[in-house]
């Protein structure tokens, strides 16, 4: 693994309040259970086409509507031995979790498989997949997009980490801004999984890269947030 770190700079906070999110958990067939928490699920059927033709043919938002109950990351694998590291590593607060863009869970059931992470709530976002979500975790997706983020559908929430695998490269640049104020607002800090060296976050978005590390060509950045001392 090729790892790297940026040093650290002391934030100022206005104010920080963390809210507990906790998704509705529902016993259903087919999920293994442990520690009252579903951990996995038998293996879902894969895509009946690669993602990129899919892109290509049905569009961004297209191929996930059509793959809304089945979707499955194919880079799974690699998304939870990253995730598994860099959680240690890089000594994150999951005491309250956004998984945004969830996909069909591969982040909160990476999660929740981990042993030695004192974790705490994890809300999941997709307005794509969000049945695919529930079938395999057992949890409900709320279906906020990415525009209703930027458009302040998440303020007055709060999050002690936002994380989002393989969904921020697709959004378009100009949109990218304000995404990243809003969520700058709801948590101190942003894990990016991407297969590409997109997106970039800029500080004048409200947010400082700290840790970056790159495992079989799926890169990871960590930001915190920056934000402004109160006025008097």
């Amino acid at each position: 693994m090729l790892s790297s770190g940026l040093p650290g700079t002391e934030i100022s906070y206005c104010r920080f309040h963390t809210r507990a999110l906790v998704g509705v958990v529902l016993q259903q067939p087919g999920l293994i259970w442990q520690d009252s928490k579903p951990i996995a699920r038998d293996p879902m059927p894969p895509q009946s086409k690669p993602v990129r033709i899919g892109y290509e043919q049905l569009g961004v938002a297209g191929f996930y509507k059509s793959q809304a109950r089945s979707y499955r990351n194919p880079h799974e694998p690699v998304v939870r031995t990253l995730l598994h590291q860099i959680l240690i590593d890089w000594n994150l607060d999951l005491t309250s979790v956004l998984d945004l863009a969830a996909g069909s869970g591969e982040v909160t059931m990476a999660l929740r498989e981990m042993k030695d992470v004192k974790l705490g709530s994890i809300r999941g976002i997709d307005p794509m997949t969000y049945e695919a979500y529930l079938d395999r975790t057992g949890s409900v997706a709320t279906r906020e997009s990415f525009e209703d983020i930027a458009a302040g559908a998440l303020r007055g929430q709060q999050f002690s980490i936002v994380i989002c695998s393989f969904a921020m490269h697709l959004l378009e640049q100009s949109r990218l801004p304000m995404l990243a104020l809003e969520l700058a607002e709801v948590s101190p800090a942003l894990l990016i999984l991407t297969p590409h060296k997109r997106p970039v976050i800029q500080q004048k978005w409200g947010w400082r890269l700290t840790h970056e590390t790159v495992e079989q060509r799926v890169r990871a950045r960590l930001y915190n947030a920056i934000r402004r001392p109160c006025s008097d």
